[in-house]
């Protein structure tokens, strides 16, 4: 893993790993079994209820990884920072009372967040979507940067991640995490190698057994594969991969779709809960997600598939060709 990783991250840690956060998916309950299978768990605090809630279930979060037999994974919580999130101050309250280890700001600047995070010594990432987004949340202070690449669940990129990695890391040495189709070990070896530190996977936990997702949704994702993926921003006003089933369900054509003008809203769906709850995302990797299992399950998988990647490394005579030495260089 990358030195740019605290080192008691490293030590509680056994892959580049974090299971995304997931409007109306990610719970208390993935989180726990994330963080204690070795991988960050993470979850927006918008799937609270309110900010009490929120409160209510932090203190669950923090007691559950207390008792845990094993010294949990660090975990996150996604803070969208939107202008129509009239929520935004005292949810930002609520995580600097919980101390979060990991804040991770969506949908807009993450300038006001940084300060109070920092103050307690926690760790601010920025979701972007373009390396010149990238470039203005750096300014800000962050100490990571979440690169929404093409092919990412939810609201997703257009940037294609090798593209969009190597434009950042011409300008930022910090925590790179590279989001978009992250499905199997390999592509956390992947992209390692492309220069991120971690990658986010979201759409592998959605059919899990403690995911909050419904049972339809869970067996839709196991259903689906890449052409069932729709991306449009006609739902939310932000562009992102929908399920082409879900929106067929709500009586919507998904291959006529009118794009909305008024950017992204969250009091959109507030108004419009369909938007939200029965319409269903997914990322480009969906295909390789076929059963439902428990996140434990997920993550050996995932941890035996990342260890064979390096073993082929490791065996591959193209890296014994060109491996540079400490006495050596190429010239």
């Amino acid at each position: 893993m990358s030195a740019n990783l605290p080192a008691d991250w490293l030590e509680t840690m056994d892959l580049p790993l974090i299971a995304a956060p997931m409007f109306l998916v990610s719970n208390v309950g993935l989180m726990v079994a994330a963080c204690t299978n070795g991988v960050i768990g993470a979850m927006p605090t918008v799937n609270a209820r309110s900010p009490a809630v929120l409160d209510e279930r932090l203190a669950d979060l923090t007691h559950r990884l207390s008792a845990s037999a094993r010294r949990p994974a660090p975990w996150a919580l996604n803070l969208i920072v939107h202008r129509t999130n009239a929520r935004l101050q005292e949810d930002l309250e609520v995580c600097v009372r919980f101390r979060a280890p990991i804040v991770i700001t969506a949908l807009g600047s993450p300038r006001e967040v940084v300060p109070a995070v920092h103050s307690y010594g926690g760790k601010v990432f920025a979701d972007v979507s373009t390396p010149d987004y990238a470039r203005k949340a750096a300014q800000t202070g962050v100490d990571g940067l979440v690169l929404v690449c093409a092919g990412a669940g939810g609201h997703t990129g257009q940037m294609a991640a090798p593209a969009f990695v190597a434009a950042v890391r011409e300008f930022w040495s910090g925590i790179i995490v590279m989001a978009g189709a992250m499905a199997n070990g390999r592509d956390l070896r992947a992209a390692q190698l492309m220069g991120a530190d971690l990658a986010y996977m979201g759409t592998r936990f959605i059919a899990t057994h403690e995911s909050n997702a419904e049972p339809r949704y869970k067996q839709m994702v196991v259903d689906c594969s890449f052409k069932d993926i729709v991306c449009t921003n006609a739902i939310t006003g932000a562009y992102a991969n929908n399920l082409r089933p879900s929106l067929e369900a709500v009586g919507l054509d998904p291959d006529n779709l009118a794009p909305r003008a008024a950017g992204f809203d969250l009091a959109h769906g507030e108004t419009q809960p369909k938007a939200w709850k029965d319409i269903w995302s997914a990322g480009q990797g969906v295909g390789q997600v076929t059963s439902i299992e428990t996140t434990a399950d997920v993550i050996a998988r995932l941890r035996q598939e990342y260890r064979a990647a390096i073993a082929e490394e490791i065996a591959d005579p193209w890296l014994n060709r060109y491996a540079v030495r400490a006495d050596t260089t190429i010239s």
